[in-house]
């Protein structure tokens, strides 16, 4: 049966039969309304003792205009505001506000909010991320032959699968231009944290030492290293020498047992656009990228931040 919402006579009809004491159901067929109809008009309207009121209209049209009653204050909007010019997605941010109980709202609200900012000549749609312009192509011939006593991602344990534990990471460098500095990136599997670092070259010995030095005041939580296959990966015995860890290679064009890193990346490529020269990228400005990308709620992480997760994580193991 298709919706039917009461006027006023329907109530007086509801009213006059309720006190004929009409059962509901036959109610509901009088007025040709479904039964559940009459069982919430009973349930809405009701007095101070739980008897139907004649002036049920009156109580359903102020409960309508107080629904309508904007919910989303300026104040609301402001925040949204701010951590949209914080380059957080809508979707995160929606995660983020409930996870901190201060406002529930749907990221779609939050797209429409943008998009009549736009049309009024706002500028908050340029602080999204901009879908990739080109598709990648796989299936580059790459020389695999330089890294020696690879250890197969198929012989890693099946915990780093289940994302139970803090300390497995996944490693990737990002290029620059041709033949300069590159950017190491590590993720860890559990928290999503991020660590990037500069490397001068794109040698093993260069990208060894970077890993090292990210790592080295983490070296209680890194159990696991899973590579790609590039020769920059090639001193992976040193590091594992190193660390007291153990390193792992995904198959050849298999990016997606690297997907969290992948991802990463990308992200990453939104402050450094393909074809940016890393030779004189600063310090602070990859620290900068890095704290963006850990203090941004994911939505994998029920709206908490890589930093809330992963230290917390730490203190707690710390502590037990």
């Amino acid at each position: 049966m298709a919706y039917k919402q009461l006027t006023q006579d329907l109530r007086y009809q509801i009213y006059a039969m309720i006190h004929m004491n009409v059962l509901q159901k036959d109610i509901a067929k009088t007025i040709n309304v479904s039964p559940s109809t009459i069982s919430r008009e009973l349930r809405r309207n009701c007095g101070k003792l739980g008897v139907y009121v004649k002036k049920a209209h009156d109580m359903a049209l102020k409960r309508r205009k107080d629904k309508a009653t904007r919910r989303i204050t300026a104040e609301d909007w402001k925040l949204i505001e701010d951590y949209l010019r914080d380059e957080v997605s809508p979707e995160q941010i929606s995660l983020r506000l409930k996870y901190k109980k201060q406002l529930q709202i749907s990221h779609e609200w939050i797209y429409q909010y943008i998009l009549m900012d736009k049309k009024q000549g706002g500028n908050l749609y340029k602080y999204l991320r901009c879908k990739k312009k080109n598709k990648k192509r796989y299936g580059v011939l790459r020389n695999y032959a330089s890294i020696s006593d690879k250890t197969s991602i198929e012989d890693r344990p099946k915990i780093v699968d289940s994302r139970r534990r803090y300390g497995d990471w996944e490693a990737d460098t990002i290029i620059g231009r041709q033949g300069g500095a590159v950017l190491v990136t590590l993720v860890e599997r559990k928290s999503k944290l991020c660590l990037i670092g500069w490397s001068g070259n794109k040698t093993s010995e260069s990208v060894k030492n970077t890993i090292l030095t990210l790592l080295s005041s983490l070296s209680s939580y890194v159990h696991t290293l899973t590579y790609d296959n590039g020769p920059e990966f090639a001193k992976h015995k040193e590091i594992d020498k190193a660390l007291s860890s153990q390193g792992y290679f995904a198959h050849p064009f298999c990016s997606g047992e690297r997907g969290l890193n992948e991802n990463t990346n990308g992200l990453i490529r939104q402050y450094l656009p393909k074809k940016t020269s890393f030779d004189e990228l600063r310090k602070g400005f990859i620290k900068w990228i890095m704290d963006k990308l850990n203090n941004r709620p994911r939505k994998a992480l029920g709206g908490r931040t890589p930093n809330e997760v992963f230290y917390s994580g730490k203190r707690i193991a710390l502590e037990s």
